[in-house]
């Protein structure tokens, strides 16, 4: 199990790649469709900051506000920050790559969030970044036990996911085999990894969006 520290270090790796990757990016691109539900390219960068720059006790006040409604916190909340545009939206999440505050939940779940929504963006563009093993291996652990917010454990049950270019698998059922980032990618419901994978478990992930 990785330390905090070592959490952050990566969570802060993540991000500054995410930093790179936003600012190689055309207007056109900014305005395309991301693989998060109805978000534009530019709305998922709203999000990341948002979730960056967040604290426990804004995040509670602000979920009152959205009447206690997680999915409207958080689509207004993506929308009001992407407002500011591509330019603050690379400033604010560079400011992001030292620091440590976050949301409520653990901290893995934060390194999640911005693996996840770095593919969100980079995947439609076709863009690519892998994460280091561990890093992936570390977000697919915690995910394998829950269904907060994702609902990756229920989405999994009874599949057998094998990684082809790490170390790790989890599970028993029939096999859905493949490249762990896109592993960790259909555990979150993204159909469009689905083709990178193999075996007769990737039809029963076809069938849990």
């Amino acid at each position: 199990m990785l330390s905090s520290s070592d959490l952050w270090s990566r969570i802060h790796a993540e991000r500054s790649a995410l930093v790179q990757t936003w600012s190689t990016l055309t207007s056109d691109q900014w305005a395309a469709a991301s693989l998060c539900g109805a978000w534009t390219v530019q709305e998922v960068a709203g999000h990341v900051v948002s979730a960056a720059e967040q604290t426990p006790g804004n995040f509670f006040k602000e979920l009152a506000l959205a009447g206690f409604s997680f999915d409207k916190f958080a689509d207004r909340d993506a929308k009001r920050i992407a407002a500011v545009g591509p330019s603050d939206l690379v400033r604010r999440l560079q400011a992001r790559t030292t620091t440590t505050n976050h949301p409520p939940g653990p901290t893995t779940a934060m390194l999640g969030e911005v693996v996840v929504h770095g593919e969100d963006i980079r995947r439609p563009l076709g863009l690519s970044h892998r994460p280091p093993d561990e890093t992936l291996i570390t977000v697919a652990d915690n995910w394998k036990k829950t269904n907060i917010l994702i609902g990756s454990k229920r989405r999994i049950a009874g599949v057998r996911l094998r990684a082809t270019d790490a170390e790790w698998s989890h599970g028993d059922g029939p096999e859905a085999a493949g490249p762990m980032l896109s592993l960790v990618m259909a555990m979150t419901g993204r159909q469009a990894f689905l083709s990178d994978l193999n075996g007769e478990g990737v039809v029963l992930l076809a069938t849990r969006h």
